[in-house]
């Protein structure tokens, strides 16, 4: 494990990068032994930040919870991080696109729970019993640690990834929430329009074979450090489509089928 002075270095390297959009070089390459632990060590002493400035946790997300971006990262398991409250956006409105420094638009369905979830033995029907409704969501992500390096251009690490937040920089909920046992969420999908133009399409059973699972992952991942999901909490679990990148001026529109859909426009 990184040194407690060193972690706490790199969060406040995190945390300024947000707010300057000046992007910051991969920390694994320069400290190459860092771990996976450290990933989370960092991105909890960013949050602790973030919580001395006022905000509030909201939810989570959940991300790589595809084969195909498990592949691409070279990880075999899903990554986590928190939603605070200031990166939530209303559907139908303008989104200011100088909050980021690389944005992309990933398709997601978000679990608002009614229960608490509490690992380590949560499974799939458990998710469903505490879930209040699923609803439609866009996640914005972000790289506050470069995508590639600057000069090698090799891929960050996913413990860069993992300190970055999991990515995560922007939330957009919208359309029609449904009780979880309405429809069978695995063929639940959507189109992703970008000015017009179909960009993505995908089923939410390339989450993990059904977007629950992967609640289900994190409930029993945190238990190991003593924390637990709770009523009222928003949890994205995972995109079913490949990032699409967008810029200024960009109309995006997600069509859900039966869900309803979500639209936004970056400003």
């Amino acid at each position: 494990m990184l040194p407690q002075e060193t972690t706490e270095m790199l969060a406040r390297r995190l945390y300024e990068a947000r707010r300057s959009r000046v992007q910051l070089r991969h920390f694994s390459r320069e400290y190459p032994a860092m771990t996976i632990d450290d990933g989370y060590a960092i991105q909890k002493a960013w949050v602790a930040l973030e919580l001395a400035d006022g905000r509030t946790i909201r939810g989570r997300k959940i991300g790589l919870t595809s084969r195909a971006m498990q592949q691409a990262s070279q990880i075999t398991e899903p990554d986590y991080a928190p939603l605070m409250d200031d990166m939530f956006f209303e559907s139908g409105g303008d989104i200011p696109i100088d909050r980021f420094i690389a944005p992309r638009v990933e398709v997601e369905f978000a679990f608002v729970l009614a229960k608490p979830l509490e690992g380590p033995n949560v499974a799939i029907h458990d998710v469903l019993r505490a879930t209040q409704y699923v609803v439609p969501a866009l996640e914005i992500i972000d790289a506050r640690i470069e995508q590639f390096d600057r000069d090698s251009k090799a891929p960050r690490k996913v413990t860069d990834t993992i300190a970055d937040f999991a990515a995560n920089a922007g939330v957009v909920q919208g359309g029609r929430p449904m009780p979880p046992d309405a429809v069978d969420l695995r063929w639940a999908g959507a189109l992703l329009h970008k000015n017009a133009v179909i960009e993505e399409t995908g089923l939410a059973a390339a989450v993990l074979n059904h977007p629950a699972m992967g609640v289900a992952w994190l409930a029993n991942k945190i238990a190991r450090h003593g924390e637990r999901l709770n009523a009222g909490d928003v949890v994205l679990a995972g995109s079913f489509t490949r990032p699409t990148q967008v810029a200024r001026g960009d109309v995006l529109h997600a069509d859900y089928g039966p869900f309803g859909s979500i639209s936004i426009r970056f400003t």
